[in-house]
């Protein structure tokens, strides 16, 4: 009975943890703050050719993220003819809609695109704890009413990824890959409970 009691204990404390620290070791905090410096610097235009896919609609073109200054970002995405689909400021993490395509302009798609670009592209986050694994530092930040983990590879000191969560489960997985000059040249973001993704291919020279 005792046997199975201690069980049924590990199975839920299992089952209730989140998938993103499961199986991390928890250290000391060694900073207060990371960092995500892939567009970071205000003399580039960070132009990406860009497939996304929401809620069905697929969107093919190309999207430009512009820091003006520091915590205020541009983010533009037009088709390839340039007719302009959607754009967008983030200052700190105030969002201001410029203009979106009507076939867009709901409020749970702007709500998407907002949590999803605020995290895309802010630049330093508070860190609260700290984890390690065998090949990556990750560092965790309080966003809203959730959480974002930073993972850095070890080897290279580079971000390589980024998970948004609620307090038990995974939302959104940014993926950052081929890193030259401080620039991603491929990034993948993903929602967890819907479909939703976006696929950027950096056509900087």
């Amino acid at each position: 009975m005792r046997f199975f009691q201690i069980s049924l204990l590990f199975f839920i404390l299992v089952s209730c943890s989140l998938p993103t620290t499961r199986g991390l070791l928890e250290k000391p905090v060694e900073r207060q703050y990371t960092w995500n410096n892939y567009f970071s610097n205000e003399k580039i235009d960070y132009l990406y050719k860009a497939k996304i896919n929401i809620y069905n609609k697929n969107f093919g073109g190309i999207l430009i993220i512009k820091k003006i200054k520091d915590n205020h970002h541009r983010i533009v995405f037009t088709t390839e003819m340039g007719s302009k689909i959607f754009d967008f400021e983030i200052v700190n993490n105030d969002f201001k809609v410029n203009y979106i395509f009507d076939e867009l302009n709901r409020n749970i798609i702007l709500n998407t695109l907002k949590n999803d670009f605020v995290i895309l592209v802010k630049q330093f986050v508070h860190v609260s704890k700290q984890f390690d694994s065998k090949e990556e530092h990750i560092y965790q930040s309080t966003f809203k009413q959730s959480n974002n983990y930073y993972f850095y590879k070890k080897n290279m000191k580079q971000l390589c990824k980024i998970i948004n969560t609620t307090k038990n489960k995974e939302k959104v997985i940014i993926y950052f890959s081929k890193i030259k000059n401080e620039i991603a040249t491929n990034i993948v973001l993903e929602h967890q409970d819907f479909k939703y993704k976006i696929d950027l291919t950096s056509i900087n020279k």
